[in-house]
């Protein structure tokens, strides 16, 4: 005969397995920050004089910046009056291009960009929003997944207006070619970006990364033209910054410029 007593005991022995075996279901669908959030944040010094170096010197003392809080998302680090907003993404726009599975946050990615007002409106969100939600523990695939239904929902409007974003930073980390694979690579390319939707690289016979000729990325309603500095100009932006870049080098060995381009 089962007492009182064991009756009990029964009852909160599943009431305990039951608690259990929630929190294992919760953390499939769902990982804390400190778990998932393989991003360490970057000296606030460095990360600001990065942020900054996306930008022309006529543009960098009046232009808002923002730095990366890994449990929070990007914070305003200094407000600007000029219009223009500069950043280092750690998870990129480009990220969320292509069928190919976002399994992991990449600790490496480094993407310093500066928008014009029209992008600040439209381009610039998706990198906020990403950064939060990661940041808030969002599962890498599920942000994929969460950032490209949005893209074909419309959430994310295109520019409304022509404009221009800026990517002069001396050293850029990210994926090579995001719509067909998640290669990523470092390159010394500082170059502009003129808002271009629905416009693809034939129909502006544009040419390829590395070159000196406009080409297309992104193709789509947030696709950019590209434009990059020439050498001469090039040379004279890795010079300005070559102690920022080597104390990039230091923190990451893969964010040392590679030495064709970087020396």
């Amino acid at each position: 005969m089962t007492t009182n007593t064991g009756k009990v005991r029964t009852i909160q022995t599943t009431m305990v397995l039951a608690g259990l075996f929630s929190l294992v279901a919760s953390a499939g669908k769902m990982q804390t920050p400190s778990v998932m959030n393989k991003t360490e944040p970057l000296p606030r010094d460095l990360e600001i004089q990065l942020a900054l170096s996306a930008l022309p010197p006529h543009l960098r003392d009046n232009a808002t910046v923002y730095v990366l809080n890994p449990a929070k998302g990007f914070e305003i680090a200094r407000k600007g009056t000029n219009g223009f907003h500069a950043f280092v993404a750690r998870t990129g726009d480009d990220t969320f291009r292509g069928s190919w599975p976002l399994t992991e946050y990449r600790s490496d990615i480094l993407y310093p960009i500066a928008f014009d007002q029209a992008g600040t409106k439209a381009q610039m969100r998706v990198f906020f929003d990403a950064a939060a939600m990661q940041a808030a523990g969002t599962l890498p695939g599920e942000l994929k997944r969460i950032i490209q239904q949005r893209y074909k929902a419309g959430f994310y409007k295109a520019p409304e207006r022509a404009g221009i974003a800026y990517m002069l930073a001396p050293v850029l980390r990210t994926y090579f070619d995001p719509d067909d694979s998640s290669r990523v690579i470092t390159i010394n390319f500082p170059h502009v970006m003129y808002y271009a939707p629905d416009i693809s690289n034939e129909d502006i016979g544009g040419g390829t990364l590395g070159g000196m000729d406009p080409f297309v990325i992104l193709r789509g309603h947030h696709g950019y033209m590209i434009q990059a500095l020439g050498l001469t100009e090039r040379a004279a932006v890795n010079r300005e910054y070559q102690d920022m870049l080597a104390r990039l080098c230091n923190i990451q060995p893969v964010w040392c410029l590679p030495k064709e381009q970087g020396q």
